[in-house]
């Protein structure tokens, strides 16, 4: 990435933190506008148009900045890493939580999507022949034993399809940032999904292009206005500007500050869901999403054992904190 540090800019260590927990806090506000967004898109368009829409609309944007930054071409080398991200955030997530969202409310979704931290560091540490200690093992089955109990007393009829959707996402995705958090160091955090969104446009085109074949295009066509700015909001801020801020902040101010801020996405999901949809904000809802961020919290500051490391360097106590680590 580009300079970051407090000797290449000239500011002091205290000012660059508090600059890139700026940026995490406007990547997180994006972010948590992402269910909310999704459950309006899908209600105008469906599912099977929200999922790629939104990464055909992220692709112009992201080619677009490419060409004005004047960014080279990745090596080839990196193709198989695209491919695992595109295969997760750009066509899986998006799928699953958009046909997710017209069945179950938004502020469901934020308490199962509270686990992808978690999930994303165990990745991550698995990934890179880390071994995680006994407490983060706990903590992530403690947050998944909450996330099904959660979904179990709601009243939504137990653990549906929509819950396993939500869940399988928060599973496919955090391959694909786990992927993307080891190509940042190379090719810089906000190009990784730049090139991931472009290099997926041609596959994303054509599925819209069967779909609008097989069902045609007149529910495009009379779509309220409404409709029309979730899904471009979903495009341009979810999918591609939201990963700018996020990048960007933990580049400043580091990732294990910066990444702190994402405790506080699940509440701003639930908190827009019930401004915007009027969506019921209960004690069971808030009381779940924080027991799961609690759980994340204290997962994600437990001991990860690396390749090498002797026993006695596992107990340093160090945050499993990763460039992983994204909404």
């Amino acid at each position: 990435m580009t300079k970051t540090s407090s000797q290449a800019t000239g500011a002091s260590p205290g000012k660059l933190e508090s600059l890139g927990l700026v940026y995490g806090l406007v990547g997180v506000l994006v972010f948590s506008l992402t269910l909310p967004a999704s459950k309006v898109a899908v209600g105008s368009f469906g599912a099977l148009v929200v999922g790629p829409g939104r990464a055909l609309i992220a692709a112009i944007f992201a080619a677009l900045t490419l060409w004005i930054r004047h960014e080279k071409l990745p090596q080839k080398k990196y193709l198989p890493g695209f491919i695992i991200i595109g295969v997760g955030a750009v066509f899986g997530f998006p799928l699953l939580t958009a046909w997710a969202m017209d069945r179950v409310p938004a502020s469901h979704g934020a308490v199962e999507l509270a686990l992808l931290p978690i999930a994303t560091a165990a990745v991550s540490a698995l990934r890179n022949g880390e071994r995680p200690s006994w407490l983060f093992w706990m903590c992530s089955v403690g947050g998944a034993l909450t996330v099904a109990a959660y979904t179990s007393v709601t009243g939504l009829g137990g653990i549906r399809l929509a819950d396993l959707a939500l869940l399988g996402a928060v599973i496919i995705v955090a391959f694909a940032y786990a992927e993307g958090g080891r190509m940042a160091s190379d090719l810089g955090g906000w190009q990784v999904i730049a090139w991931s969104v472009v290099i997926s446009a041609p596959a994303v085109t054509m599925l819209l292009i069967i779909d609008f074949a097989t069902t045609g295009v007149p529910h495009i066509l009379h779509a309220p206005w409404t409709g029309w700015a979730s899904l471009l909001y979903l495009g341009v801020g979810s999918q591609f500007f939201g990963f700018v801020a996020w990048y960007t902040g933990m580049g400043i101010g580091g990732v294990a500050r910066v990444s702190q801020m994402q405790y506080l996405q699940p509440f701003f999901t639930i908190l827009f869901s019930w401004v915007w949809l009027g969506e019921r904000l209960t004690i069971k809802t808030l009381v779940a999403a924080l027991v799961v961020v609690l759980w994340v919290a204290v997962g994600k500051r437990a001991t990860v054992r690396r390749q090498g490391d002797s026993a006695d360097d596992s107990t340093t106590g160090q945050p499993s904190h990763s460039t992983a680590d994204l909404p």
